[in-house]
């Protein structure tokens, strides 16, 4: 699991996320970072909403949470850290296959976020969250898709 891993371990700033519509919880992940003193990001939407991106705000135990214009908890607007600050990215899954495909809600907001990783010399690791269920044989990657690093699934 993703606790107990180096890489989890190594990682002083992890962006997580607030699970919706059936996605993998990322609280006990999330209280045992910061437990262990890591910094917790939680994905923020870009205001304009014809922009398909994201920042990262950093969320402190207690701190309130509002939701964004799809429902979705996020922190409350601050300055943001872009992606290419952090060390790890949680990413939540609707669908996967073997070779780190992922498909997502369908917003494009992770791939055009996270585009700059496909060619980036320093970059974070791209780690998504799944149910087993989740798996398909084959996901018809387009060329804007951001494959996964490695896929965690319960």
């Amino acid at each position: 699991m993703v606790s107990g891993s180096a890489l989890f371990e190594s990682s002083q700033r992890i962006a997580f996320y607030i699970a919706n519509d059936g996605e993998l919880s990322c609280q006990p992940l999330i209280k045992m970072a910061w437990r262990r003193r890591k910094q917790c990001f939680l994905p923020v939407l870009a205001q304009d909403s014809r922009v398909r991106l994201m920042h990262f705000c950093q969320w402190l135990p207690g701190a309130a949470l509002k939701a964004n214009r799809f429902g979705i908890l996020e922190p409350y607007r601050q300055p943001g850290v872009l992606a290419e600050s952090l060390d790890l990215i949680l990413v939540p899954l609707v669908g996967f296959d073997a070779c780190g495909n992922r498909i997502g809600m369908g917003g494009g907001f992770y791939d055009a976020t996270l585009a700059f990783c496909k060619t980036a010399p320093r970059r974070p690791f791209l780690m998504g969250l799944a149910h087993s269920c989740q798996q398909v044989d084959v996901v018809s990657a387009q060329a804007w898709d951001v494959p996964m690093d490695d896929i965690v699934v319960v």
